[in-house]
């Protein structure tokens, strides 16, 4: 026969389940970006913060003013451009011109520019890839895949007078641009895009050592700096008017571009909620570069399988505290990650955000949620275990308190002890049948049950046709030597009251013996781990028992110590010093009659 588990190999296996459960469920979540919506909302409101923008780079604006001065734009000679960057002379470092100027448009114009572009040495202007989707199948047979395919690339006019760069934005799936293409491929050439052929002009002259972001095909995380509008932003026109000193763009990086909304350059981006100009991308784009603020994104295997495990260990935690201290834990917990993947961030390592957040939280609900569930069964396990007992009332108090565990062991405290046996019950179930024994036995256990719960005593034991109860445990009861005695005159009154059924039906009745004594004893549950009972054991117990055994039919007997204690409120003859089985000094020994009260009352009515 296979073994059952023990209460601990369940609880352990159970745990362990609940564990596992824990980091396959996170690790699912984080590794599949099942969230990967609110993942992007989050961590652009939580990486994307402004840091200041570099003011050597400075936004020559093709904005509305000079729209209204010179009209619109695709009717510009090529003419206009050479004089900007003419004017320009060799104050700027870096002439970016994010602009696609293909095409020709007069002879003479598209000429000028290309000798300013020449003469300048140091204007990039952009160029375009055009791409065809190709479907290619997976190698490991799993399905197909999109893969893009330079078809062409539109080259600007100047392109063999000035370097060139690619200006292909490429946003997210939710239209948010996040990400640069810096370098791609064709035809065993390497092409750079406008921001990164711009950096490394700009490394080139200023003889900085060109850092190489680590990228993933080809792209690279842009960490903005600024949001729209924070760049400083000079009208082309004033260029052109001659109204801007040259000077103030010496050793910057120009960026000159669209900055109208009807040029149809804008894009969303992940610190505002405002569109960007492209040309601001760009210079974004190229102070990242040189701040070297390019986060790389964190191995999505390595991040899931990292907060998976440790999502099982604070479940682990979660589970052994209270619910208000795991709470507190959780938030800490919360705001240290939310602390430390901002300053990893920083350092260049991008890890997901929401998932380790939301398995800690999920986790802690998950272990109050445990923890009241094993509250409410351990509540139950104790009602079902004293109910059996104890008065409705007690057990109500202990379940709502839940201060009180079932465990072996006991404790010494005064209480009052309360014996009764029925009288003649051995030779009357001689004469009468299964069944019948039964109905009455069960009328007069009931009887005593009933009037020691009414009285907030606690029932230890049925031995046969006797009843033993306890009363101040295990919790402290008002008054409890007095409801001692007042329930053995109720179990005697009772048994009056039904004698005369019994007597009518089966021909037989029967009558309660009660002892009743005081004292200190010791109680608990007493037993082993598989069956224990609460019961109360020592001198004090044994005195009640021996009362009860010289108690007449329909008699109750009290000790000195009880009487002491009640005497004010009972009435009770004294029978004097009897011997005890069991005992070596005789007990002085009282017989109850009534309670004070009831004594008055008949006092006045004989009146």
């Amino acid at each position: 026969m296979k073994e059952k588990l023990s209460g601990k190999q369940r609880e352990l296996l159970v745990k362990t389940a609940e564990t596992v459960f824990i980091i396959l469920v996170s690790f699912i979540f984080c590794y599949f970006d099942i969230l990967g919506s609110f993942e992007k909302l989050v961590t652009d409101r939580l990486y994307q913060r402004p840091r200041g923008i570099n003011n050597k780079i400075k936004i020559i604006a093709i904005d509305n003013q000079t729209l209204r001065e010179y009209g619109n734009m695709g009717t510009w000679s090529r003419q206009m451009y050479a004089d900007v960057i003419n004017s320009l002379s060799d104050y700027p470092d870096v002439i970016v011109m994010d602009l696609l100027l293909t095409g020709s448009m007069d002879e003479a114009g598209d000429k000028a520019l290309r000798d300013a572009c020449a003469a300048s040495g140091r204007v990039i202007s952009g160029s375009y890839i055009n791409y065809s989707r190709v479907y290619k199948y997976r190698e490991d047979g799993t399905g197909y895949i999109d893969n893009f395919n330079i078809e062409t690339i539109d080259q600007p006019i100047m392109s063999g007078s000035c370097a060139t760069g690619f200006v292909n934005a490429l946003p997210d799936s939710d239209g948010v641009l996040r990400s640069a293409l810096l370098t791609s491929s064709h035809d065993g050439e390497e092409l750079y895009s406008l921001s990164y052929k711009a950096y490394k002009m700009y490394c080139e002259k200023n003889g900085i050592t060109e850092a190489a972001p680590e990228l993933r095909n080809g792209r690279m995380n842009i960490q903005y700096a600024g949001r729209p509008g924070n760049y400083e932003i000079v009208p082309l026109c004033n260029i052109l008017s001659g109204d801007i000193d040259p000077r103030v763009f010496s050793g910057c990086i120009v960026v000159i571009g669209a900055y109208a909304t009807g040029l149809y350059d804008q894009y969303a981006v992940p610190n505002s909620s405002e569109l960007m100009f492209g040309c601001e991308i760009h210079a974004n784009i190229i102070q990242a570069l040189i701040d070297k603020k390019y986060p790389v994104v964190a191995d999505r295997m390595t991040a899931s399988l990292m907060f998976a495990f440790t999502a099982g260990l604070i479940f682990l935690l979660f589970r052994r505290m209270r619910p208000g201290l795991s709470i507190t834990l959780m938030a800490v917990i919360v705001a240290g990650f939310a602390a430390a993947v901002m300053a990893i961030n920083n350092a260049g390592l991008r890890l997901p955000f929401i998932y380790f957040p939301l398995s800690a939280v999920a986790v802690c609900a998950l272990s109050i949620i445990h923890s009241y569930i094993s509250a409410s069964a351990e509540r139950k396990k104790i009602s079902d275990t004293f109910k059996k007992y104890v008065a409705p009332q007690v057990v109500e108090e202990i379940t709502k308190s839940g201060g009180y565990s079932i465990s072996l062991g006991g404790e010494s405290r005064e209480i009052a002890v309360l014996f009764v046996d029925i009288r003649g019950f051995t030779p009357m179930s001689e004469n009468l049948s299964p069944e019948q024994v039964v109905d009455i036995l069960n009328s007069y256990l009931e009887l005593t049950t009933n009037s020691i719960f009414n009285n907030g005593g606690t029932l230890d034991k049925f031995i046969g046709d006797a009843t033993m109860a306890v009363f101040n445990a295990p919790f402290d009861l008002d008054d409890y030597v007095f409801k001692a005695v007042k329930t053995a005159l109720d179990i005697v009154a009772g048994g009056d009251a039904i004698e005369s059924k019994f007597l009518e039906k089966y021909g037989r009745s029967v009558g309660f013996g009660v002892g009743v004594n005081c004292g200190r004893a010791v109680v608990g549950n007493i037993g082993c781990s598989f069956r224990m009972d609460y019961t109360a054991i020592g001198d004090t117990v044994n005195t009640a028992a021996r009362l009860e055994a010289n108690a007449k039919r329909g008699q109750v007997l009290i000790s000195e110590s009880v009487y002491e204690k009640v005497k004010d409120r009972v009435t009770a003859e004294p029978i004097g010093a009897i011997p005890l089985k069991g005992k070596s000094k005789e007990v002085f020994v009282y017989s109850l009659t009534g309670l004070a009260e009831e004594k008055t009352a008949a006092e006045e009515t004989s009146d």
